[in-house]
């Protein structure tokens, strides 16, 4: 029995992941402006000031340009520098919903974000409740892609991207979610003046969130994404048949190696 559970810890630890690359359409920036972490662990504490843009997370050089109402692809893979398809992007069965975030700040190589004010453009929680089917399901589909449009009426300047996904796998007794985030350093291009509604990360999530102390092994009919609304985007309604798990990210033409120098 006490085999059984050390393997099963090691299956989850081995599963832990990190956001390390960026895409700006199809351009590969790789970790050219991504705050890389030094471990692949997640953060359990939402009132901690890791909530942002996770633990020790070291500021890049690199501030990639992006333009308002383009695509962005974040990238996740359960080891550092590792781009391979072969492995899930965060596997273990750690199933839970994909988010994106931005601040705006004056300076995206400095901002704190612990004190930066956010606002929610993406999420993605329970896609399909037959069967069971998360958001972040699609990054294992997609050899750790995640799509998302930059609204196009933001503000231009500075800000930090902040993608997110949570693993409930654990989730039904307090402080058991796992949250795996990563800061990106953008400039967005534009002419839009919107300033949506701002909250403050940590402070938006409670421990106690039905999208947070949840059991994801009971059959679930629906499922409440922590966080606020997100800008520009509406989430789709739970299907009630299987989601598609084909791949729509070109996953033959994966990069093995990462550029950390940011695309001009």
């Amino acid at each position: 029995m006490q085999l059984l559970v050390l393997a099963s810890l090691a299956a989850y630890a081995s599963a832990h992941a990190t956001w390390q690359q960026l895409w700006i359409g199809d351009t590969d920036a790789g970790s050219s402006c991504v705050r890389l972490v030094p471990s692949n662990s997640p953060v359990t504490d939402v009132s901690s000031p890791d909530m942002a843009c996770n633990a020790n997370a070291a500021a890049s050089a690199g501030v990639c340009t992006v333009a308002a109402g383009d695509e962005v692809t974040v990238e996740m893979h359960q080891q550092s520098g590792d781009r391979t398809c072969a492995n899930e992007a965060i596997g273990g069965q750690h199933y839970g919903p994909m988010m994106v975030y931005l601040a705006k700040v004056d300076d995206a190589t400095s901002a704190v974000g612990a004190q930066a004010s956010w606002f929610k453009i993406h999420e993605m929680g329970l896609l399909s409740n037959n069967p069971d089917y998360f958001g972040n399901q699609v990054l294992n589909d997609n050899c750790g892609h995640y799509t998302v449009t930059i609204p196009s009426d933001v503000a231009p300047g500075q800000y930090l991207l902040r993608a997110e996904t949570i693993a409930l796998h654990t989730a039904s007794g307090a402080g058991g979610a796992q949250f795996y985030m990563s800061c990106y350093q953008v400039e967005i291009t534009g002419s839009g003046s919107a300033t949506p509604d701002t909250v403050s990360l940590p402070g938006a999530y409670s421990a106690s969130d039905p999208g947070i102390l949840v059991n994801i092994h009971a059959q679930l009919d629906s499922y409440v994404v922590p966080g606020p609304t997100p800008y520009g985007f509406s989430p789709p309604a739970v299907a009630t048949t299987a989601y598609p798990t084909t791949a729509t990210w070109a996953t033959a033409l994966q990069p093995t190696t990462v550029p950390t120098v940011v695309p001009s």
